[in-house]
């Protein structure tokens, strides 16, 4: 049939979700499970130094916790990918919070180090399902051009339970004590759950997603392998891979260690420094979305921008020639470190256009690997370094610009393939059309 006997006019494809107040309401309820799941991640952040008395454990063993508890989050999110996709987000999200609370629970009253790694084991899982699961919440009741400021949003959110930790359960640590903190913290996980099981739908109503065919593993593989064929997927964990993991191995286990003990800082100080790491991250984080979401071109710019501000700031830290680095170049680094959580959700804006909505859950959870696997190994390295060092942070922390090159390379290799597919699936959308006969 030519294209003379035709009558081109847009198709009138099923609209994107309304958004409004209904929409900000459930997924409010959504990014609250993300926000108890992220003081319950970062709370051993500001519980370090008590854990290794406690635990009486070096810095190798001490970095472990979170080794193993990024372990399994990581491992954790193409399952939780295919789970999400497959089952809806409000029952991966109350499973993620039954999880992640009874790991809290174990971890507060845990009296050996065994029993320890086994609840942080635990609260990793939990955490690994509740990520994903906002992020597929707001595709399912926002429209797809608030896509990155929802993201950035969540990821702010998330932020501000670091903030939590860092400043209220913190000073509960020092004022009750390691049970009655932890265990007291748990009770937040109970209030979301209850939350959750009862306010909360996957999508609003006339927006259902098309039923999917499920046949076992061979659905499993066709998933993860056409996730991750789109370049957009690969780019999207790079990204992630490279800008995540500076501000997260300081946040969550090593920034308090190195400012008291190399520093030479009071914990309360060194506690100040963390907060603004997270109150940058909640800045940067606005206006990252908002840019992203204007001027999708500025995607790769701001993402290898905080790359190279990350490694500038770290290196002058660590080379600095005096015994410990002024507070300036401290308050410099914290301020940068701040803008890596939002620059690996860039990833996201990578991965979302490169994949079909049937498949979102898996996509996000390839990209969302990429910044876990990245700080779990430069938290094994930087133990290891720092006890075959002697506890020489200037040696133990350039760990991370071997992560960085690494992370670059992959990123500069794969932006053309992805940028080609992009604007093919673009031209796709635009020119596809209800075909009339004339």
């Amino acid at each position: 049939m030519s294209s003379g006997s035709l009558n081109h006019r847009a198709v009138s494809l099923p609209g994107d979700p309304p958004g409004g107040r209904r929409a900000v309401a459930v997924w409010g309820i959504g990014v609250s499970v993300y926000f108890v799941a992220v003081i319950f991640r970062t709370s051993l952040g500001v519980a370090g130094l008590d854990a290794a008395e406690r635990f009486h454990v070096g810095a190798s063993a001490l970095s472990t916790f979170s080794i193993l508890q990024l372990l399994v989050y990581a491992g954790m999110q193409i399952p939780v990918g295919l789970l999400v996709d497959r089952l809806g987000t409000k029952k991966v999200l109350a499973i993620g919070v039954v999880l992640f609370t009874v790991g809290q629970v174990g971890f507060a009253f845990s009296s050996s180090y065994a029993m320890a790694l086994a609840s942080r084991a635990l609260l990793g899982c939990g955490d690994a399902m509740t990520f994903i699961s906002v992020l597929r919440l707001g595709t399912r009741w926002f429209p797809a051009r608030r896509g990155p400021l929802v993201a950035q949003l969540a990821g702010l959110v998330g932020m501000a339970g670091n903030l939590v930790s860092t400043l209220v359960l913190a000073r509960l640590l020092r004022g009750l004590g390691w049970t009655a903190a932890f265990g007291g913290s748990a009770l937040a996980g109970v209030v979301v759950l209850v939350l959750l099981l009862l306010f909360l739908k996957d999508h609003p109503e006339g927006y259902e997603p098309e039923p999917l065919a499920h046949h076992g593993s061979a659905y499993v593989r066709r998933q993860i392998l056409a996730s991750w064929r789109e370049p957009g997927t690969r780019l999207g964990m790079w990204v992630h891979f490279t800008t995540q993991f500076p501000a997260m191995v300081f946040l969550l286990l090593w920034g308090l260690p190195f400012l008291v003990q190399a520093q030479g800082l009071t914990r309360v100080t060194a506690g100040e420094l963390l907060t603004l790491v997270v109150l940058s991250n909640m800045v940067v984080g606005l206006v990252y979305g908002q840019v992203v979401a204007r001027h999708h071109a500025a995607r790769l710019p701001l993402a290898l921008g905080t790359v190279g501000a990350t490694a500038a700031a770290w290196a002058a830290t660590v080379a600095y020639p005096g015994a410990h680095a002024p507070m300036w170049l401290l308050v410099m680094l914290c301020t940068v470190l701040g803008a890596c959580g939002p620059a690996s959700m860039i990833g996201f804006d990578f991965a979302r256009p490169a994949n079909p909505p049937e498949r979102q859950g898996t996509a996000s959870g390839i990209t969302n690997m990429g910044g876990f696997i990245a700080s779990m190994t430069t938290l094994l390295a930087i133990g290891v370094l720092l006890d075959a060092t002697g506890d020489d942070y200037s040696v133990a922390f350039c760990a991370v610009f071997v992560l960085q090159a690494l992370g670059l390379s992959q990123i500069l290799r794969l932006r053309g393939q992805a940028a080609r597919r992009e604007r093919e699936r673009l031209v796709a959308s635009r020119v596809e059309t209800v075909h009339v006969p004339a």
